[in-house]
Formats: structure tokens, C-alpha cells, sequence
């Protein structure tokens, strides 16, 4: 299984690598941009595994399931940027699920594990909290994609993210909920072994990125009220 998933994060890898090389040829800004931005994240397990060892020197193995997963959402993600989501008209939902499933896994998998005080989030709590979190990561999301959109109207320059309205976002925030909750329905396990390597860090983390969804929620809030305010005034 090792090795599948190592030669699945290759190979959805090499894909993402295509698809930049594509919008490059292209000269598609928006593939090429989000195309770097996913063989970013996509790398920052290795990197993670690399800063702790160099922190702490503790020998940390995240493992392929994690690599490969992100790859995943981020080649579906690629594919979606090069047209699919406006010839495909389910192609969208499937890669909100996929990202929002990783999202909660990863946070469900953090709760699973008892802290470095010795205490553990309950069953249900855990599932109730994935959840929310999740959805307020997709809230956070569709916040930024709006706000790329209103920035890229007001610099008269292609958004690197497109904002399909209302509806749209409805439906992203529906699929989201169906990734988190099949997550917890099924009981998905498969990142506690990546957690339990490294409990303080996945507290924090959860903690701190439930602030961050709050604080980031309010100010790109903020800065669309004055990137409209700007646009208005010009």
C-alpha cells in the first residue's frame, strides 16, 4: 500500500507539473499561479517532516497517504482551473468534497489523539467540531475567491481565482459538508499515525487555525468593503 500511494502522490504530482507547464504554454496566469500554490502545499509535509527534524531533531515519518491525498486535491483542482469547471458541470463539487474530506480528516485525526495534558476530545464532539470547522474553512474560501475576483475588476487584471455568485457558493459549501461529514460518518482514522508523531503541534495547530478562520473571515471581509469602496470612489 506504501508504495501505491507513493507512486499515486508521483504521479498526480507530474500531473499538477503538467498543467502549469500547459497554462505557461498557454499563457494562462490563473493555471499557473494556483498550479504553484499546489506543488507548495503538496510539498509541505516533506517540509514539515524537514523543519521538525531540524527544530527538534525528532525523526518524524508523515508517510504517502498525506502527500498523496493533497496531490490529489490539488491535480483535481488543476484540471478544474484549466476549463473543466465550466465544461464539467459536476466537477466543482467533487473537488470541494475531496478538499474538504482532507481538511477534516486531518482535524478529525488531531482530536483523536489525547493532548500532551493527557485529555481527549470526546467521539461526538470531535465529529461535531470537524465539521464546523470544515465548513468554516469553506466559508473562509469562498471569502477569498470573491475577494480575488473584486481585486482583479478593480486592478483590470484576471482574477487568479474565479467567484461564480451566489448559488455557487451554496453548492461549494453543501459539498463541503458532504466531505466532513463522510469523514466522521465513516470514522477516517487514516492521519492519526501523522498526529500522534506530533500531538503539541497538532493541538496547536487546530487551535490556532480556528483563530485564524475567525480573524481572516473579518478582515478579508474588511478588505472587500474597501476594495469596493476604493472602486466606487474611482
Amino acid at each position: 500500500m506504501t508504495n501505491v500511494l507513493q507512486i499515486a502522490f508521483y504521479v498526480f504530482l507530474t500531473g499538477i507539473f503538467g498543467t502549469v507547464l500547459i497554462g505557461s504554454l498557454t499563457r494562462n496566469l490563473q493555471a499557473v499561479v494556483n498550479g504553484i500554490a499546489s506543488l507548495v502545499v503538496a510539498a509541505l509535509p516533506t517540509l514539515a517532516e524537514i523543519a521538525i527534524a531540524f527544530r527538534s531533531g525528532a525523526d518524524v515519518a508523515f508517510g504517502p497517504a498525506l502527500s498523496a491525498w493533497i496531490a490529489v486535491a490539488g491535480f483535481l483542482h488543476m484540471l478544474g482551473m484549466l476549463g473543466w469547471y465550466d465544461t464539467v458541470s459536476w466537477w466543482d463539487h467533487l473537488t470541494h468534497a475531496v478538499s474538504a474530506a482532507l481538511v477534516a480528516a486531518l482535524v478529525y485525526a488531531s482530536l483523536q489523539v489525547p493532548s500532551p495534558l493527557g485529555s481527549q476530545v470526546a467521539d461526538p464532539y470531535a465529529a461535531l467540531f470537524t465539521v464546523l470547522f470544515t465548513l468554516g474553512a469553506g466559508v473562509v474560501w469562498e471569502f477569498v475567491e470573491l475577494a480575488a475576483r473584486e481585486l482583479g475588476e478593480y486592478i483590470d487584471r484576471p482574477p487568479v481565482l474565479e467567484y461564480y455568485g451566489l448559488r455557487d457558493t451554496v453548492l461549494d459549501m453543501a459539498f463541503n459538508g458532504v466531505g466532513a461529514v463522510g469523514v466522521v460518518a465513516l470514522d477516517v482514522r487514516v492521519f492519526v499515525s501523522v498526529t500522534e508523531q506530533i500531538p503539541r503541534i497538532a493541538e496547536t495547530a487546530v487551535v490556532w487555525s480556528t483563530v485564524l478562520l475567525f480573524v481572516g473571515a473579518l478582515a478579508l471581509g474588511v478588505a472587500l468593503e474597501t476594495i469596493r469602496n476604493a472602486a466606487t470612489d474611482t
